[in-house]
């Protein structure tokens, strides 16, 4: 099958939570991640086409990356799991260190692609 996307969207590893920084509240957990955005598992409302500001930490050689991003919801849909729905983000802004940090994360060695 040939893949239309256009970046690589790294697995993590671990449960790595996200966390809404306006309200506090942990949205859920990220199934991938990519340079343009991520899958994130959630239980949370949450509304279609609307701008969040989130925070997670990626897993990184023992220690944890910390992220703070404006991103827009793009899409949802219902998981199997009742309360859950798998979400779509594309990440609107971002800092250049953060970027550069995310980069070297989706690039490293043995990791794992969706």
């Amino acid at each position: 099958m040939k893949e239309f996307r256009r970046s690589r969207r790294r697995q993590v590893g671990e449960a790595t939570q996200v966390t809404d920084s306006m309200t506090e509240l942990v949205i859920g957990h990220i199934g991938n991640v990519s340079e343009t955005g991520m899958l994130v598992m959630s239980n949370a409302p949450l509304v279609s086409d609307a701008l969040y500001q989130l925070r997670f930490a990626l897993p990184d050689g023992g220690g944890r990356t910390a992220f703070e991003v404006g991103a827009h919801l793009l899409w949802h849909d219902q998981a199997s799991a009742p309360g859950q729905a798998w979400v779509g983000f594309r990440f609107i802004t971002m800092s250049d260190q953060q970027m550069q940090q995310l980069r070297r994360w989706i690039d490293a060695p043995g990791s794992q692609y969706a």
